[in-house]
């Protein structure tokens, strides 16, 4: 991964983490990593533990970034929150699974979008959405976080 790659990642997952305390979640754990990957963020949605995907992209030209949680992704995830809770010895009552999509345009505010999943890392019927509205501007990398 390129180092603008990873700037443009870190960016979106700062936009992400303002959005979800805007949304009144209380994020717990940032990219806790284990041999078999990384989450990026981790979060209580009152009594619901919320283990989030971020995904960023600088365009739409390939697809939204939501689009790149593939279910073998979904899969992982759902292994990496096991390893989590018990690495933690953490409970929770019920635990879930979301994707935060950033989009950053050119110009203007960076677009997020929080899709919230079911415990079985599938869309809910009907899929939950808590809010596409813009969460933070966009800045060139070294800029401030969001």
């Amino acid at each position: 991964m390129t180092k603008r790659n990873q700037a443009v990642g870190g960016y979106g997952e700062r936009c992400a983490v303002r959005h979800l305390i805007e949304a009144g979640l209380r994020p717990v754990a940032r990219n806790w990593r284990c041999p078999s990957g990384e989450i990026d963020i981790i979060a209580w949605d009152g009594p619901v533990l919320a283990f989030c995907e971020v995904k960023t992209r600088r365009s739409a030209k390939f697809g939204t970034p939501a689009e790149a949680v593939v279910p073998r992704k979904a899969r992982r995830l759902r292994g990496l929150a096991a390893a989590w809770l018990a690495a933690t010895g953490t409970t929770a009552d019920e635990v879930r699974f979301d994707v935060i999509s950033v989009l950053l345009p050119g110009t203007g505010r960076a677009r997020v979008e929080h899709l919230t999943w079911c415990s079985s890392a599938r869309p809910c019927p009907p899929c939950r959405r808590r809010s596409t509205r813009p969460s933070c501007s966009t800045a060139p990398t070294g800029s401030p976080p969001c």
